[in-house]
């Protein structure tokens, strides 16, 4: 047997299953990953840990270098994903990938201050609280180096989530946090599962109310890398604070979809008009070219905004395009006969028979294009219902906060 199948086959010794899962989703973040995995090996001294990287296919090879050094460390996991994006959903992944108790979430770009992870655990295995957010906002926390425009985006929208909220939490937008695996499994059947803002989405959901605590820290800058805020994280935000202000009836993907819709008609009626008036093109051809172009848009929308985690590129952008354009063909048909048959049939006045057209057109446009389209739609199961009261805990902050220390590990 040669040494490299003799070390393979070597017993691994074993080491105590791991109390606290850290969670780290990343994209492109090769270059930080040895740094953090060298910070928690210094915070988390004495307590049963691990770290599961989520990597949605980095083109830098991040999973590869998590491998790397998860051959030096056993407690290093990484689950490459292939195909599909998104922050909140690589959360859950990660934490249903691991066994431990408690999980954390934490970015990879070491701006959250992971030696608040030891204090956020305590509080956590005290049975004080449920959940336990890395604050900015509260006492004694701070968001560094931000400039003013990022500052007051971020305080407007910690205000509108705020209100979604029937308790008081000072940062529902953190990505910093800890949870018991129960809540976790309590609530994880009800997550949109989509966007940045997964606390948000864990606050919002569920039957019973969590018991919360909050920890200040300081906002680091980025080490290495480039930020992954961007518009898309807005659009994200706006269509999760609506599904829940809707009480979970209507998925937030299909709000995105029904509001590319929306948008749709307008470019519709923009080219039908620009053609008769300024092409002076005959109505049926002015019509079907409308249609063509707002089934184009329509289908470049939802690429980049509803199926965003799935979106095609290259050749497959052409046939989804083609299967897209099938798929609302044929709602087109359904949209026409549900309307017809109101309205002729049962007497419907003519714009509950048209409404009811539309929804029935939309409604399997968004179905069979996100199966047939973009590749399978994740049908959760929804409650109805207001957010539970989440019980606000206070825990004792010592006086100051700690300030941001370097990174030196053995893995560089």
């Amino acid at each position: 047997m040669s040494a490299t199948h003799a070390a393979e086959a070597a017993p691994v010794p074993a080491r105590p299953a791991p109390v606290l899962a850290v969670v780290v989703p990343t994209y492109e973040e090769r270059a930080n990953v040895p740094v953090l995995i060298g910070a928690l090996e210094r915070v988390l001294d004495g307590i049963a840990w691990e770290v599961v990287f989520v990597d949605d296919d980095s083109p830098d090879a991040t999973a590869d270098e998590v491998r790397r050094l998860a051959r030096l460390d056993p407690r290093v996991r990484v689950l490459q994903r292939i195909g599909r994006r998104g922050l909140a959903s690589a959360c859950v992944e990660g934490a249903l990938a691991t066994a431990a108790p408690f999980i954390a979430v934490l970015d990879a770009d070491l701006q959250h201050d992971e030696r608040l992870l030891p204090r956020m655990l305590a509080v956590l295995t005290s049975d004080r609280a449920d959940l336990v957010i890395g604050t900015r906002y509260a006492e004694g926390g701070d968001v560094g180096e931000w400039d003013g425009a990022r500052l007051q985006g971020s305080r407007a929208a910690t205000w509108l989530a705020s209100a979604l909220l029937p308790t008081g939490v000072s940062d529902p937008m953190s990505g910093f946090f800890m949870l018991r695996r129960e809540l976790l499994m309590a609530r994880v059947r009800e997550l949109s599962g989509q966007g940045f803002k997964i606390l948000l989405d864990l606050l919002t959901v569920g039957d019973a109310p969590a018991r919360v605590a909050e920890l200040p820290y300081r906002f680091r800058p980025r080490r290495a890398g480039d930020s992954k805020l961007d518009a898309s994280v807005a659009w994200d935000l706006a269509l999760l604070m609506l599904e829940r202000m809707l009480g979970g009836f209507v998925p937030a993907r299909f709000l995105a979809f029904a509001i590319v819709g929306g948008l749709g008609v307008g470019v519709h009626f923009a080219l039908l008009a620009t053609l008769l008036n300024v092409g002076h093109a005959g109505f049926g051809v002015a019509q079907a070219m409308a249609a063509a172009g707002a089934m184009v848009g329509n289908f470049a929308l939802n690429n980049v905004l509803t199926f965003r985690d799935r979106r095609l590129r290259g050749w497959r952008w052409w046939r989804g395009l083609a299967s897209f354009c099938l798929v609302c063909s044929v709602g087109a048909v359904a949209n026409v006969g549900v309307a017809v048959w109101l309205f002729d049939r049962q007497n419907a006045a003519w714009a509950l028979a048209g409404l009811a057209g539309i929804a029935v057109g939309a409604v399997w446009n968004y179905a069979v294009s996100g199966v047939y389209t973009w590749g399978g739609t994740a049908s959760r199961r929804r409650r109805r219902g207001r957010p539970p009261a989440a019980v606000r805990v206070n825990v004792p902050v010592p006086a100051g906060n700690v300030p941001p220390g370097p990174h030196e590990n053995r893995f560089t």
